[in-house]
């Protein structure tokens, strides 16, 4: 057998990969399929509009089909960069912009261009497990950083945390796995306390599109030297079911991307073609449509506040975008749940073992439930379910 990288080795498995072998076997009768609230991703395709542009743009744009600018489209980065600095009233430019293959590969890019073996990143807790995997892969050291019963971190717990081999820190929001909504201040003085002490913060907003609150997310962007600090991250793949076109973006200062540009024309070359005119149609085209999107999710949000607050011995602890974050009520570890649950009521979900360090006590006792994909009856059938689950 070949050697293996022992970093790639001592990598967990992917998550949603391990929960997929748990239904194998596993018979869903008709009257009760199976429900999967374990992965977020839309299972819908684009919109029909969006499908006969890339169709078009398959068809009778030859240069679709061949290599591009390692930092993406010119056009695409500068839709961007005009929309963000709209949507926060900030200023971006063009080449502060590159175009990835998909949002994973942004936050890679970001670690490679920041970290190497040996130094240290912070990570809230619960985490996204990619982040960690990424980390664990470069042999960068994760560091948790605890969050409270809101999962919030707080300013003196990461100060607590740094020392000379702390590169970044890293902030999801709307959060992934928990769900829950920065505010506004936590993340201006998570990029005071990154730029006071020489890091960078980077900035996951895959779920931006659906956040709930009307106004900005945050003022980072209004800073005159905000790229001194910021790495920002974003997807296309949920605000236009882009999913297997792998499209994101990273915002950062163009010297930093000079050193991205290394590593994306070492791994892709180039973002995909089709991928990046599909994204560039749909944020010149799709706004009203996305606006709908939005106002579902968060229809199917208040549903499930709902639903757990009458639920006996379940606790909400996050909530958004397209998560819900949880505590379960049961006697059992909430691997052997989850995967009970996919057995005797046909719900699979994914253990707060999975986003959390091994050793952390509330891995356990938790679970996460992606349910941007299940509609208003699937979430009260969910619910029907969960009711009737006993105890292990």
């Amino acid at each position: 057998m070949n050697p293996i990288n022992p970093n790639i080795a001592r990598t967990s498995p992917p998550p949603v990969m391990e929960a997929r072998r748990w239904i194998e076997g596993v018979s869903f009768p008709p009257e009760r399929p199976l429900i999967n609230v374990s992965q977020a991703a839309p299972v819908a395709p684009p919109p029909k509009g969006l499908r006969q542009a890339i169709a078009e743009a398959a068809l009778t744009d030859d240069t679709a089909h061949l290599y591009g600018p390692v930092l993406g489209l010119p056009a695409l980065r500068e839709e961007v960069a005009r929309q963000v600095s709209t949507l926060y009233r900030g200023a971006v430019a063009p080449d502060q912009v590159a175009i990835t293959a998909g949002c994973n590969q942004a936050f890679a890019a970001a670690i490679a261009t920041l970290a190497g073996p040996g130094d240290e990143v912070i990570l809230p807790v619960p985490w996204y497990f990619n982040h960690k995997m990424w980390l664990d892969m470069s042999g960068v050291t994760a560091v948790p950083l605890a969050t409270g019963a809101e999962l919030l971190p707080t300013i003196a717990a990461a100060e607590d945390l740094i020392t000379p081999r702390t590169r970044a820190i890293v902030l999801v929001t709307p959060n992934n796995p928990g769900g829950v909504e920065y505010p506004a201040d936590l993340v201006a003085a998570f990029h005071d306390l990154a730029r006071t002490r020489g890091l960078a913060l980077i900035l996951d907003e895959t779920y931006r599109d659906f956040d709930s609150r009307p106004a900005p997310a945050h003022s980072l962007f209004t800073a005159p030297d905000w790229d001194e600090t910021l790495i920002h991250l974003y997807s296309f793949s949920k605000a236009y079911r882009l999913t297997g076109h792998r499209v994101g973006a990273l915002i950062a200062a163009p010297g930093h991307l000079a050193q991205v540009e290394k590593f994306l024309d070492t791994v892709t070359i180039c973002p995909n073609q089709l991928g990046q005119r599909a994204a560039l149609w749909g944020m010149r085209n799709l706004a009203q449509w996305l606006a709908g999107e939005r106002a579902e999710i968060l229809a199917r949000r208040a549903a499930i506040e709902t639903g757990f607050a009458t639920l006996p011995g379940w606790h909400l602890l996050g909530v958004g975008a397209y998560f819900a974050y949880l505590r379960h009520p049961f006697d059992e570890p909430a691997e052997a749940l989850c995967q009970r649950m996919v057995r005797e009521i046909g719900l699979l979900a994914l253990p707060g073992t999975m986003f959390r360090p091994e050793d952390d006590p509330s891995g356990p006792r938790e679970l996460r439930i992606a349910f941007a994909n299940i509609d208003a009856n699937g979430i009260a059938e969910m619910f029907r379910r969960l009711a009737a689950l006993a105890p292990g």
